[in-house]
């Protein structure tokens, strides 16, 4: 059974005024995993300490976050967090036609083949407009096949295109990449006026839900999981009811239907 993790920037408004309490909220829920979206003013070190002292362990983390430029900084900070994997993302600019999705491959192959020779793997973790499509193909399939090494971390709600392409479908297209599934829920059918990015981070109004409460096929998501997966990861960008109280919800519904494995 995969291990369940959730992604820290879920609470992110309660981690502006104390961070430490939300590792431990996290911990007392049952969460096995974090997956760090920033350090809130704490060192990377003083957080793997607290983390391990919780009894939370880390796979994988949205800090550091590789781009073009940076790598010697991400490769410095996830080796002091112990990790040997690293994360990539882009915005919807850099998708919007094939000609960004070449420039956009070759920057990342460039970074994965630094990353490898240095012992990490480049995961790379996605939206919904990578699986927009360009004459009937999806983007994400053309960019892969230029970026043959990168591993993903598939989020199965974004997947869909909103409604417009079937999860369970999309996970086994791309099986033989997938090393981490994120999860999130919610009506998969949404109209979105338009992606925006706002200082950095992808804005955009979708009513997400707590896991289980939506209409994400997630057991059947959970029975497709790649060999390869590492774990499950919940992430709630927004959520029609309160952050700490969906985390909750989350994590019982994936525990209590055998879906993924806490510690409680």
């Amino acid at each position: 059974m995969l291990p369940i993790g959730v992604q820290l920037y879920s609470l992110r408004d309660l981690a502006q005024k104390d961070f430490v309490a939300v590792l431990k909220k996290v911990a007392d829920i049952g969460y096995k995993l974090v997956e760090p979206a920033g350090f809130w003013n704490l060192r990377p070190s003083e957080f793997k300490k607290i983390i391990s002292d919780l009894g939370l362990g880390m796979i994988s983390s949205h800090s550091p976050w590789a781009r073009s430029g940076n790598i010697g900084e991400v490769m410095e900070i996830a080796d002091i967090l112990g990790l040997d994997k690293i994360v990539c993302g882009y915005g919807p600019n850099e998708f919007k036609d094939m000609d960004s999705i070449k420039q956009t491959a070759e920057a990342t192959c460039k970074m994965q083949e630094i990353l490898a020779r240095n012992g990490f793997t480049l995961f790379q973790h996605n939206h919904d407009f990578e699986f927009q499509r360009i004459d009937g193909k999806l983007k994400y399939e053309s960019y892969l096949e230029l970026c043959p090494n990168v591993k993903l971390e598939l989020d199965c709600f974004w997947s869909t295109n909103l409604g417009k392409e079937n999860p369970v479908e999309m996970l086994k297209k791309f099986a033989d990449k997938t090393i981490l599934l994120h999860m999130k829920d919610g009506v998969a059918s949404q109209n979105v006026s338009g992606d925006k990015m706002v200082n950095g981070i992808l804005d955009r109004k979708v009513e997400l839900m707590p896991l289980g409460t939506g209409t994400l096929p997630i057991k059947d998501l959970i029975a497709n999981a790649p060999a390869a997966t590492q774990a499950v990861i919940v992430e709630l960008d927004f959520c029609n009811v309160e952050m700490v109280s969906a985390i909750e919800q989350s994590y019982k519904f994936m525990t209590e239907n055998g879906l993924a494995a806490g510690n409680k």
